[in-house]
Formats: C-alpha cells, sequence, structure tokens
C-alpha cells in the first residue's frame, strides 16, 4: 500500500473520530465538549451523560455502521454487476425487508419484531434472487440485474398495497422507516460485527475484484474462480445490505454514490476502495443524521431525506463531471 493512500485512509479515520464528536456535540440540547468527554467516566449520572450514552451515542454508531455496511455493499455490486448504477437496493434484497418490516408494524409489533421481520424479509428476498438468476442457464450480471429490478418492482406494489390498507396511525411509523429512520436504534454489536466480518472477508479477494472489472474472461484466463467469486460477493453485499436495512430502514444514494466519490479521487484499486468506503459512508450517514435531528429542532426528519438531498445533486454534479463511468 502506497504512501499516499495510508494518508487517505488516516484522514477518511480522522473525518469519522470528528463526525461522531460533532454527533455527540449537537442537538436539541448542545453538550459542550468538556462535558462529553467526562460523559463516559463520571462517577454520578446527570442529564447530559444519559443523553450522550444512552441517546447520542448509539445513534450516531448506528449511523455510521449503517452507513459503512452500505457503502461497502455498494462497492461490491457495483463491481459484480460492472454497473456504476448499481447500489446496495438494486437487487430487491431491501423490497424484501421492507414489506415484512410493514406488515409487522401494521399489527402493531414492538421494535425488536420489526427489526427481526425486515432481516428475514430480506434474507428471503435474497434467496429468491439467487435462486431465480441462476436457474437452469449461466448466471450472468445483466440475468442477475434484471431479476433484482423486477422482483423489486413487485415488492414496490406490495408496499403499496399494504400503505393503502393500512391503519392511519401506522402510516406514519411506516413512512419514517421506508425514509431511513435511527431513532429506534438501540443495539448496534450485531451490526458491528457483520460489517467486521464484510471487511475481513471482502479485502482478501480485493485482488481478484480488481481482476474481474477488466472482465471475465481475462479474470477467468488468470486463473480466478468467477462464478463462485461471484457468488460469494452477491451473498456478502446482500447480508451486508440486509443488516443495514434491518437497523434503520431503507436509506437512499449512500451506497451508490460513495464508491464514485472515492474513484473520483483516484483511488479505484479495491484494496484501497473498499475499506475507503466504509469509512467515508459512515461518516457521511453521521453527518446526515445529525442534520436530521437539528435541521429543524425539536422535530426530526428522516435520514433518508438528508441523505436524498446530499446524493442527488452530488450524483448529477459526477454526471455532469462525466466521472461516473462503466467499470
Amino acid at each position: 500500500m502506497n504512501p499516499r493512500a495510508i494518508l487517505f485512509l488516516l484522514m477518511l479515520g480522522l473525518a469519522s473520530l470528528a463526525s461522531l464528536m460533532l454527533a455527540l456535540h449537537a442537538g436539541s440540547i448542545d453538550i459542550s465538549w468538556h462535558d462529553i468527554l467526562t460523559s463516559f467516566h463520571a462517577d454520578q449520572s446527570s442529564m447530559k451523560q444519559q443523553l450522550v450514552q444512552d441517546l447520542r451515542l448509539p445513534r450516531a454508531l448506528g449511523a455510521f455502521i449503517t452507513g459503512g455496511l452500505l457503502a461497502l455493499a455498494g462497492a461490491l455490486l457495483q463491481v459484480l454487476l460492472r454497473n456504476p448504477l448499481a447500489d446496495p437496493y438494486v437487487l430487491g434484497v431491501s423490497g424484501g425487508a421492507a414489506v415484512a418490516a410493514l406488515l409487522a408494524i401494521m399489527v402493531g409489533a414492538s421494535a425488536l419484531v420489526i427489526s427481526g421481520s425486515a432481516f428475514i424479509g430480506a434474507l428471503c428476498s435474497m434467496l429468491l434472487v439467487f435462486g431465480i438468476a441462476h436457474g437452469q442457464g449461466s448466471w450472468t450480471p445483466t440475468r442477475l440485474l434484471l431479476t433484482g429490478i423486477v422482483l423489486a418492482s413487485g415488492w414496490g406494489a406490495m408496499i403499496s398495497f399494504i400503505l393503502t390498507i393500512s391503519p392511519d396511525q401506522s402510516l406514519r411509523s411506516m413512512l419514517f422507516w421506508m425514509m431511513g429512520d435511527l431513532s429506534f436504534v438501540q443495539s448496534t454489536g450485531m451490526g458491528f460485527i457483520v460489517l467486521i466480518l464484510g471487511l475481513i472477508i471482502s479485502l482478501p479477494i480485493a485482488r481478484s475484484l480488481n481482476i474481474l472489472t477488466q472482465g471475465e474472461l481475462q479474470a477467468a484466463s488468470l486463473g480466478i474462480e468467477t462464478h463462485r467469486l461471484r457468488i460469494l460477493v452477491y451473498l456478502l453485499a446482500s447480508m451486508l445490505t440486509a443488516t443495514a436495512v434491518t437497523m434503520a430502514g431503507s436509506v437512499g444514494f449512500v451506497g451508490l454514490v460513495v464508491p464514485h466519490l472515492i474513484r473520483m479521487m483516484g483511488f479505484s484499486d479495491n484494496r484501497i476502495l473498499l475499506p475507503a468506503a466504509t469509512l467515508f459512508g459512515g461518516s457521511l450517514l453521521i453527518l446526515a443524521d445529525t442534520l436530521a435531528r437539528t435541521i429543524i429542532a425539536p422535530q426530526q426528519l428522516p435520514v433518508g431525506v438528508i441523505s436524498a438531498a446530499i446524493g442527488v445533486p452530488l450524483f448529477l454534479f459526477l454526471l455532469y463531471r462525466g466521472q461516473v463511468q462503466r467499470l
């Protein structure tokens, strides 16, 4: 790894810490930096200590983990599908999670049941896309992409039906979940484990992914088992997406824009791109969630609204500059 790449990763690490500290500081009640530092070792509990440890810290960590999961999944899928427009939701995983979660919300289930239902729905959608795309013929990126798009359209129709028949008292919760909501994040342990495992699994195959971007025939000629590699990348990206959706609902544009921004900075090597996308995506979503909490405080916006407000003009700018190119 060259010194420039090491410096870039260190800068992203510092940016992650800075965004985390900002999230702990900003809100309806501003907390001083001194109070933030002392809240972690104070002997007596206070309102500010509880606000930091019980509310803001879990939410900020949840935002970082969710952003990292989505950015890593997006980078993997863009390589797998060789399509610059691929994002974590393109294969219908979030649609399956949304249908299961909305059904749980409609019957008045607890937050834990809603999260569990979303994860099960995401896994079912993942297996369905995998089975149909594989079929009896060859499993090509085009076939996988088309299967995911069609299935996502089907999930979208079911979501519209559920919203139509749902009682009015459930609609607000449903809409917040669909637009991304981090206000109910309590436990981040499982998401952190999945994120670390995703990096541990993806980094050793990063060199093979670099070759895969040059074409399947060239990768196969160099001894890479492309079929197994594609299955591994698909399952890994789907699991990352399922975990992110379970934690925060559907948060758009992070997995689409972040990998392109890093490539625009000159880091297209997946050995650098994958960890950089994780750090960048986590930092970006922390900042988006901080804005969602503070921009019209004490009211809160869904974090997906802020991420879209950032992602749409940014991606249009990349298109205008010609930075979005086929992989």
